[in-house]
């Protein structure tokens, strides 16, 4: 137990609440680390607080500054009581307290046992003239000798810098110099530095030079987000290249310890589960394209989630089961010899299991599946690229009117461009400098166009894809393309589908590198940094934006090491192979901060104009078009959460101009955390509560909605790799060809043969499995971990107001679900679009909004 309080006769003594939490391993208790706590405690080294006055000095501070004075030490009581369900203990702390301390504005607390423990809060019950004063902590604390300074926690008031108390602006100061660090030296585990590097740990160059990946970040030719940094020394190889941690010490990969994870079950199934699959899949890759390793047929596929698929025994099935451990085993190869286990059920073939093959399935996804955000408005035709004519020749369409004009619906082209009627799915320009060089390993891919038309009923119909590849004769000569339109039955119905599972291909790869990792959690982590190395934790500022940012570095850390990296899961199982970080980079090229926000991105994308006559001034040219129908809601909603909440603190635009931790914040986080994109004339200047309000709401779009829209649907429609393959193996059959006869005879087999293989499919699904589960300890928007997170009532009263918002919101979109006229929603395969339900029970939801990127 927690050594005894001091005696407290004839003194004015404060009651004081310390919840926290020690230190688990695996879920289990660390006992070995109790044991040594037990011993520290009987020679008296206890853990202890010190009051720090916000009212009152010190008149022996040895630096010079003014400090507040600090109270007498005092240590922890027993407990109180223990919540098991959630491993909080609840202890008793009485201060002494004398009318020098006044108010308490911090604590400072020393911990002088052998090991780490997590504080929650502080609670002191009735300060006298003062009432309750509140900590929220969330840190974890190591033993004082890892320290230069003691801990400090302030209290749940915000100031900003100008207004901080006097006596509270050193220890404001020190804390934010600790967690800048010097930006030397490895660093560990128990370090709280927050710092910057460059994606240059994704390669492995001493250990085969097949195994070298390009620095992203600093250069022209690969710009790129920073990462946090972990010191690592560099590689043998190449010193521009950090070196790698052994892939069984992926769970000791470095991240703040407060950004880990903080359900160790889950960081250790990641961990191991995926380390697992990669050392498996590095070994054992090659193999994975022979016959033995196809589905045999749609009931095949079937199988896999009613009841198994039987491997053949032999030595693939031997290094499954000797290199991945037991929670993944039990997914994908249990050895009881039925075969692999059953997966649930993917939404979108739950209620019929070949709507996903129909056009307007297929269509439907563009505006209500997992990668919402990349179609676009039709404004001239044909089709042209913006690709360099020098470099790659003529990239414009080869689509003639004549392709598509039967299926206008009597319009002709310039009438259904002028009627706002026509739209693009375009992945021609990102791919096509990569065409080539993919499709000199095993994959074959094409640079796509997809064409839509748009119904009188508001859904849209596929009328052509273009299908490209670069001349033979050099990239210079241009594209040579083949234009395929839609059929039903025969072997042009069977070439159909295939036209569209490579556009599909094309959409799945676009979506996991760049809809999901670029723009939502690589593009999040600089705001991450920034905003702890440059607001202190009670700046206002700070406080808006810390939920925002739970889990993402740790989750970002764990995918550089086993599934970014190269020769990962991703390279494994997504088509763009050890190029696929690389053309994440080109895209960045083009990220505009400014863009992000909803609005913005869709009309950017022509999916919407400015009206007065509409809410929030904005009409959808697709009345329904379920994402941005509800994403439009919950911005605007968040846009007035941010409004009212800084509109409080900061009464005029001067107040934000001059506050010198939110403008080193903004001018860091532009230089440096978004380094390569500094010169850009887009960023705000951070001059007007406008530039603010829009800023934090962009931000915390991206971290909740966006990510939640892009990630959490990933199961219900890719779960069924049919439906979103992430590779393809052959090119497109030639008329009299042995292909094209065995197209004619199984066009089934050929899909099959075509798309990702069993084995890597298997693979796949199991991680986006894990990627679209909800943890139990999830917060969700319009929540809070604690309702005390802040002590002004107005700003408390506004994030009330939101969460209410948020409700009324979700009940909306639950009634438009059940709206038959609104096709999009449910469509064919009677999957409603529940990826922006704000809220969601834990697990395989399809729902819900978690406040960061957290997963």
């Amino acid at each position: 137990m927690f050594g005894k309080s001091m005696a407290d006769e004839g003194k004015n003594m404060v009651k004081g609440i310390a919840v926290l939490k020690k230190k688990n391993v695996m879920d289990v208790n660390d006992i070995g680390a109790s044991v040594l706590d037990g011993v520290y405690e009987l020679f008296g080294k206890n853990i202890s607080f010190q009051l720090i006055s916000a009212t009152h000095s010190d008149h022996k501070s040895s630096d010079g500054k003014l400090r507040g004075k600090l109270g007498k030490p005092a240590i922890l009581e027993d407990g109180i009581t223990t919540n098991l369900e959630i491993e909080e203990l609840t202890y008793e702390v009485k201060f002494e307290w004398t009318e020098e301390i006044g108010l308490p504005g911090a604590v400072s607390v020393k911990n002088n046992h052998y090991s780490e423990f997590l504080l929650k809060t502080i609670t002191l019950e009735d300060v006298p003239g003062h009432g309750q004063v509140h900590f929220v902590c969330n840190s974890w604390v190591y033993p004082s000798k890892r320290y230069k300074k003691d801990r400090v926690f302030f209290s749940n008031k915000v100031y900003l810098p100008s207004e901080t108390p006097e006596l509270l602006l050193p220890y404001r100061e020190e804390e934010l110099s600790v967690l800048r660090g010097d930006g030397s030296g490895e660093l560990q585990e128990w370090d709280r530095v927050y710092d910057y590097a460059f994606y240059n740990d994704l390669g492995d160059p001493d250990n085969n030079i097949d195994d070298a990946r390009p620095v992203l970040g600093g250069s022209s030719e690969y710009p790129y987000p920073r990462r946090g940094r972990t010191g690592r020394p560099p590689t043998k190889s190449d010193p521009k290249t950090e070196s790698r941690l052994p892939l069984l010490k992926s769970l000791d990969i470095y991240v703040p310890r407060d950004e880990r994870f903080a359900q160790i079950k889950l960081s250790d199934f990641l961990g191991n589960g995926f380390k697992s699959i990669v050392q498996f899949l590095a070994s054992e890759v090659q193999g994975l394209d022979t016959t033995y390793d196809e589905f045999d047929s749609f009931e095949d596929v079937m199988k896999t989630y009613e009841g198994g698929i039987k491997l053949p025994e032999g030595p693939l099935l031997k290094a499954i089961r000797q290199h991945i451990p037991f929670e993944f085993l039990r997914v994908i190869a249990p050895t009881d010899g039925e075969g692999l286990g059953k997966y649930p059920m993917p939404q979108v073939i739950e209620v019929d299991k070949s709507a996903w093959r129909t056009d307007e399935e297929f269509a439907r996804e563009m505006l209500a599946g997992v990668n919402p955000v990349c179609i676009s408005l039709l404004k001239e035709f044909p089709p042209t690229s913006k690709l360099d004519f020098n470099v790659y020749g003529d990239q414009n369409s080869s689509i003639k009117a004549a392709d598509i004009e039967n299926n206008l619906d009597g319009l002709d082209i310039d009438e259904a461009i002028k009627a706002n009627r026509l739209f693009i799915l375009d992945h021609h320009d990102s791919l096509m400098p990569y065409v080539q060089r993919i499709n000199a390993t095993s994959r074959k891919i094409y640079a796509t166009r997809t064409l839509l038309f748009l119904r009188n009923d508001g859904t849209l119909k596929p009328l052509v894809i273009e299908l490209s590849l670069p001349n033979p004769q050099g990239n210079e000569f241009g594209a040579i393309s083949k234009v395929y339109t839609p059929a039903e039955h025969g072997v042009e119905g069977s070439i159909w589908q295939l036209a569209k599972a490579y556009v599909a291909v094309n959409d799945s790869g676009v979506h996991q590198l760049i809809s999901h990792w670029l723009n939502t959690h690589c593009v999040i982590e600089p705001f991450i940094i920034a905003t702890n190395r440059q607001l202190s934790v009670i700046h206002p500022i700070h406080k808006l934006l810390q939920p925002h940012f739970r889990d993402t570095m740790s989750i970002n850390a764990f995918a550089r090491q086993i599934l970014i990296n190269g020769g990962g899961i991703v390279e494994q199982t997504v088509f763009p192979g050890r190029y696929a970080m690389e053309m994440s980079s080109v895209v960045y090229k083009d990220w505009v901060f400014t863009d992000q926000a909803l609005p913005v991105d869709l009309v950017k994308r022509g999916m919407a104009i400015q009206d007065s006559d509409s809410p929030n001034g904005l009409r959808l040219l697709i009345e329904d078009y379920p994402y941005a129908v509800d994403g439009l809601e919950i911005w605007f909603a968040i846009k007035t959460w941010v409004d009212d909440y800084c509109s409080f603190y900061y009464k005029s635009d001067e107040m934000v101009h001059n506050d010198n931790e939110l403008q080193s914040w903004w001018k860091e986080l532009r230089e440096e955390g978004h380094g390569d994109k500094k010169d850009e004339p887009w960023w705000p200047k951070m001059h007007s509560l406008q530039d603010l309000t829009d800023t934090c709401t962009t931000i915390i779009w991206v971290a909740s909605a966006l990510h939640a829209s892009v990630n959490f649907g990933q199961y219900a429609y890719a779960g069924y790799l049919p439906n979103r393959p992430t590779l393809s193996r052959r090119l497109m059959p030639e008329p009299n060809t042995p292909e094209y006869d065995e197209l004619k005879d199984n066009p089934d087999g050929v899909f099959l043969k075509t798309i990702t293989a069993q084995l890597q499919a298997l693979i796949g699904v199991s991680l986006i499995e894990i990627l679209s589960r909800h943890p139990s300890d999830e917060v969700y928007l319009g929540q809070r971990e604690s309702s005390e997170w802040i002590m002004d009532s107005e700003p408390l009263e506004a994030f009330e107001k939101f969460g209410m918002k948020l409700r009324n919101i979700e009940e909306r979109i639950v009634k438009r679900n059940y709206d038959e006229a609104l096709k999009n929603r449910v469509g064919a395969v009677k999957v409603p679009y529940t990826l922006l339900y704000p809220t969601s029970k834990e697990g395989l939801t399809g729902m819900g909004i978690p406040n960061s990127v957290s997963i």
